[in-house]
């Protein structure tokens, strides 16, 4: 495996910003020649970025065969756009080392949790955008560099209204969310370009309630963008893998119905990438 460590730094960007990447081992001995890559977004309401989603899933999606990146990107006091710049930039590298790293580039999803699903959906709504080409010095025909295969949103920050998860907001705003805010609401951003997406939360989700997802899948549907959407009735915020390896030390975030979500993800993906 090639494990390495790649600074991202952009106008804002906090010292520690960084793309991790788990590169699988090519051989000739094995029919797979390119593989997907899951670039993954930890959550931590853009005040920091959760341990517990990063390397963990990570590693799920190894195990599962495909390629896999963690973005710790910049969070509070780093404001937007810092962190879409950064995620802007992590994608673009992958696409750009694509050959040396083996990487399928019709195949690339970005994932997140939590803050890190409403980053992951921000490359989704916005990855055709003037500002996002621009910010990282990419010139207008190369957009697609940006463009993500797939969305996995795992209980997602969306919403800026009412069920918004404030802190987010707050963290990712500063002074400018009575500005932004809106904009940032991406319930409100979805167009026919934003590419497929897997979601799931859970009905008991007290910190980020499931309205934000649904307003996402509405939205969705409205612009006739497939998506597979997993709610399930327990099981509370931040749950990452839901089993023990993601297990806090206090002895939370175990909800065993929930630990489907990954092998109900892989099955999306692959139907996803026969299409």
């Amino acid at each position: 495996m090639l494990y390495s460590t790649h600074p991202i730094q952009v106008e804002g960007s906090l010292p520690d910003a960084r793309l991790v990447t788990y590169i699988q081992d090519n051989s000739e001995k094995m029919a797979i020649d390119t593989r997907p890559l899951v670039l993954i977004c930890p959550g931590g309401g853009y005040g920091y970025t959760s341990d517990r989603e990063a390397e963990p899933i990570a590693m799920a999606f190894l195990a599962m065969g495909y390629h896999a990146a963690v973005l710790r990107y910049s969070c509070a006091p780093a404001r937007y756009p810092t962190a879409l710049l950064e995620l802007a930039t992590a994608i673009t590298l992958i696409r750009r080392h694509a050959e040396e790293w083996r990487v399928d580039t019709d195949k690339i999803v970005v994932q997140g949790c939590s803050a890190g699903g409403h980053l992951a959906a921000c490359l989704g709504v916005f990855w055709d955008e003037d500002f996002l080409a621009e910010g990282i010095g990419l010139t207008a025909k190369e957009h697609e560099l940006l463009k993500p295969n797939g969305m996995i949103l795992c209980y997602p920050v969306i919403t800026s209204g009412e069920y918004a998860h404030r802190g987010s907001f707050e963290n990712l705003l500063g002074e400018r969310e009575a500005e932004l805010g809106a904009k940032l609401s991406l319930e409100n951003q979805v167009n026919e370009r934003t590419p497929r997406a897997f979601i799931w939360g859970t009905f008991a989700d007290q910190s980020v309630p499931m309205e934000n997802s649904l307003l996402l899948v509405s939205a969705m549907r409205r612009a006739n963008i497939p998506v597979e959407y997993h709610l399930y009735p327990r099981g509370g915020h931040g749950l990452s893998l839901a089993n023990r390896l993601t297990e806090t030390s206090d002895g939370r975030h175990v909800q065993e119905e929930c630990t489907t979500w990954v092998t109900l993800a892989k099955n999306w993906m692959e139907h996803l990438f026969e299409e």
